[in-house]
């Protein structure tokens, strides 16, 4: 079976080496040490110029997934600026105050990804409810949803993960991340039957590990 690795990076060096190291998708961030924020148009552009899928993040700043209005108009121009500049997708998560999905800001930029995947991210893991949220996700169109199985890592939502997948019946792709590394990653893969990873892909080395942990999947 293949498994497609995404790789989370956050400067051009990163990116290139994810891609020479196996990654078959780049999601492209700024500052991955508080989880990722957009990125600028120039990293993106020379992601794009790699050879392989890039998706990029629409995020402000750090903290909580809860947004004013200014922060989500500010949210929907950054994604509709990256989906224009090429990006194959858009990685967001928007919550409302009591941590269910944002439903009218997942609609919107549902709609400016036409044509391109939508991604929410691990805001995911925050929600109350993962069935309802996976269901709302679906029922809005997006493409893709990041999570560790709402625990601190894959690893230790392992079984939640499967669950997700068995629920989501090809309705939605789930994308398993957090803590992935080749020590684990053949484990995940096949107790929940998923076809792509998600790992940050800024530390030499760690790309090429998975990739090569995964050949004996």
């Amino acid at each position: 079976m293949s498994v497609l690795i995404e790789a989370a990076v956050d400067s051009a060096v990163a990116a290139e080496r994810a891609v020479l190291e196996g990654a078959g998708r780049l999601e492209v961030c700024s500052q991955l040490e508080v989880g990722g924020l957009t990125p600028s148009l120039e990293l993106l552009r020379q992601s794009l110029s790699l050879g392989v899928p890039v998706v990029a993040m629409s995020r402000l700043r750090a903290g909580d997934f809860v947004y004013d209005r200014p922060e989500l108009e500010q949210l929907m121009a950054d994604a509709a600026v990256m989906r224009e500049a090429g990006a194959h997708g858009i990685v967001c998560g928007m919550l409302t105050r009591d941590h269910t999905i944002d439903d009218g800001a997942v609609t919107r930029m549902a709609q400016i990804c036409s044509g391109v995947d939508s991604v929410f991210h691990r805001a995911f893991d925050d929600t109350p409810d993962a069935r309802e949220a996976l269901e709302t996700l679906i029922e809005r169109g997006v493409t893709r949803v990041l999570t560790s199985g709402h625990a601190v890592t894959a690893a230790e939502g392992v079984a939640s993960l499967a669950t997700l997948a068995e629920e989501a019946a090809g309705r939605i792709q789930i994308l398993p991340g957090g803590g992935i590394r080749a020590h684990n990653v053949v484990d995940i893969v096949r107790r929940t039957g998923v076809t792509q990873v998600h790992a940050r892909g800024t530390e030499a080395g760690v790309i090429a590990s998975i990739k090569l942990a995964l050949g004996a999947v």
